[in-house]
């Protein structure tokens, strides 16, 4: 009986370990990245029409990574009004000060957050240590819309470009090599894990960067979208929408190799999108 027993409770243990943990749901929201430049009217509707702010919802903006935080906010209100959505609020979230717990339910409960450009690294410091980040994630994955421009499109990946050079840090002609342990990352949002945005990417020949990104990031799909262009993720597609293109590039094999500091990949794939084509992003 005894050898029956362990037998048994052998059996249990070893289906209890082959059962994999339930998949965290899909967020059920919408992504909305801009490259960067001017933006298109029929943009601002998309967004605003996307999030159903208009229909018993608000807008949110959160301005940090913008030098003038505050001012942001009134520019951001002036250039939506125009789709007529009159319900549009924000606040500039700094580590070092209390947080508002009104202000953090606002956010939360926000059918639609806008990132307006500056510097990424000056968002991502401004909501270091605080609830924010959480805040957004929850937000979408309840059925929000995302949306943001320029160093608002970088901080919605995992793995965000900073625009720092590690090799060449005070380089002032652009990126002009593809070599190893030059382009600098740090930790962004996360909303698109395997996904590295570049933007203002045609307009400032940003592909060199992207090409490197994508040879020592194998796991990313890395995406360079143009000025007053976008892509709409939507579960794992992506939709085009604008007036420009966007570059994705691949790493398929994983493989690099590395010859004085030159950074080498074979089998890459890349692909130019233009307004209404859609890619899968994972």
């Amino acid at each position: 009986m005894k050898r029956i027993a362990a037998v048994s409770i052998a059996v249990l243990l070893l289906g209890t370990a082959c059962v994999s943990p339930p998949e965290e749901p899909a967020p059920a929201g919408k992504l909305y990245i801009i490259g960067g430049g001017s933006r298109p009217v029929s943009m601002l509707y998309e967004i605003v029409e996307l999030s159903k702010a208009k229909d018993n919802g608000y807008m949110f903006v959160l301005p940090m990574a913008n030098a003038n935080p505050d001012s942001t906010i009134v520019w951001t209100r002036e250039n939506f009004s125009v789709t007529g959505l009159d319900r549009i609020t924000g606040y500039n979230f700094n580590n070092n000060a209390e947080i508002p717990a009104g202000m953090l339910d606002s956010l939360r409960n926000a059918k639609l957050i806008y990132i307006p450009g500056g510097v990424q690294t000056r968002f991502m410091n401004a909501i270091s240590n605080t609830p924010i980040a959480e805040a957004i994630m929850e937000a979408y994955h309840n059925g929000a819309v995302i949306a943001g421009t320029s160093a608002g499109a970088a901080v919605m990946s995992a793995k965000m470009i900073t625009g720092g050079q590690l090799k060449n840090p005070h380089s002032d002609e652009g990126y002009t090599t593809i070599e190893s342990g030059n382009i600098e990352t740090a930790a962004g949002l996360g909303l698109i894990p395997d996904v590295i945005v570049d933007q203002h990417f045609i307009r400032r020949q940003r592909m060199n960067r992207l090409v490197s990104l994508a040879i020592e990031n194998p796991g990313d799909l890395c995406a360079g979208i143009d000025e007053s262009t976008a892509i709409i993720i939507e579960g794992d597609m992506a939709t085009v929408t604008g007036l420009g293109q966007v570059v994705v590039i691949r790493n398929k094999t994983g493989e690099s190799t590395v010859n004085n500091g030159l950074l080498g990949s074979k089998e890459m794939e890349m692909s130019v999108y233009l307004p209404g084509d859609q890619f899968i992003i994972r």
